[in-house]
């Protein structure tokens, strides 16, 4: 029943009089789960922000060593993977110098520096392997140099008061020329990469591979593929390194497809179609070294440098570095071994 107007206007009376009662707070129920909805933006996505100004701010170290016979321009490549003057001008000797009676380890330092980004690049060259009539160990002064490295950054490790940021002269990265013989390997490259595979990551390259056809240039590497596999020898990228899937994925197309680079490398240019390019000239035309159809010297630099640098040294330190750390301190190597006495004194000096 409808109420009259004299009763409507008693209640909207009463309504005024009469105090609002307060609601009481409403309990918040116990959340079921989190829910980005319900948390909203953190910012955890800054942190890669925050780790590459970190980096940005230390820069990066890169130790290439290059190994190979004179003449097969170790030089030359490596100026043309970093557009610079980053090695020896010439592997080649003048007359007045004597050709080394033995290994020889140059390391070249310099800064290079990309888009802010500066990278500490040691090239690091070995003149003189293979050049002798008798070439009986003559990877030892190499392996000695690889170990070295590793011992000087342990030692920098185990010292109570040590740096905030050892300096790192491990070498990263062996680039390892063959010769473009378009027969087999030789029993010196089979020898060298069989004991250096074990310290440092070797990355196989077919130098100078303009000398040889298209044909020989996929028959060769196809030979030394095989060589490599039935000798045991174990180059970079490693399968038992794969951590996913996908790394597994891309390295195996490396490996069965792209090992060992055959390259051509160039510090001089020329006009090819309007166009400012890498080459070498010859009577019948240039050989662009950064054009696929000619050389495989771009998917080289793109490996090295641009897909795979950060994990040359992680492989070096988690893996190479590691072996031999283990090894020096199972023997004690000349570090002492913890004792009860030598932990108290550790202690102490903290």
């Amino acid at each position: 029943p409808h109420a009259g107007p004299l009763e409507s206007k008693n209640e909207a009376a009463m309504s005024e009089l009469v105090p609002e009662t307060r609601q009481k707070p409403v309990v918040p129920m116990k959340p079921m789960g989190i829910n980005a909805n319900l948390l909203g933006y953190i910012g955890i996505d800054t942190i890669i922000e925050q780790m590459r100004k970190k980096t940005m701010k230390t820069g990066f170290d890169f130790n290439i060593m290059v190994v190979g016979q004179s003449g097969l321009g170790k030089s030359t490549l490596v100026n043309t993977l970093f557009k610079s003057q980053v090695s020896r001008k010439s592997s080649g000797w003048n007359r007045e110098e004597k050709i080394p009676k033995t290994v020889e380890i140059k390391a070249i330092g310099h800064v290079i520096e990309e888009g802010g980004v500066k990278m500490k690049l040691t090239v690091i060259d070995t003149p003189g392997f293979g050049d002798q009539i008798n070439n009986e160990n003559c990877w030892e002064p190499i392996e000695k140099y690889i170990n070295e490295q590793y011992e000087k950054f342990l030692k920098e490790e185990v010292n109570i008061a040590r740096k905030k940021r050892i300096p790192d002269t491990r070498v990263h990265c062996c680039l390892y020329f063959i010769s473009p013989t378009g027969h087999s390997l030789r029993p010196l490259d089979l020898e060298f990469m069989k004991h250096l595979s074990k310290v440092v990551n070797i990355i196989p390259v077919i130098a100078k591979a303009d000398t040889m056809t298209l044909e020989e240039k996929i028959e060769f590497k196809q030979r030394v593929r095989k060589e490599l596999e039935v000798n045991g020898i174990e180059f970079y990228p490693q399968k038992e390194f794969d951590e996913d899937l996908e790394d597994k994925t891309e390295n195996d197309k490396i490996r069965q497809e792209s090992m060992p680079f055959a390259v051509v490398g160039s510090d001089k240019e020329y006009q090819v179609n309007g166009k400012r390019v890498l080459g070498r000239k010859t009577p019948w035309g240039i050989i662009e070294v950064e054009n696929l159809t000619h050389c495989e010297f771009a998917l080289l630099r793109d490996f090295v440098i641009r897909t795979h640098l950060q994990d040359l040294k992680e492989v070096t330190h988690n893996i190479h570095y590691e072996t031999y750390r283990a090894k020096r301190l199972n023997d004690n190597g000349g570090l002492p071994p913890m004792t009860v006495e030598t932990e108290e004194n550790h202690e102490s000096n903290l």
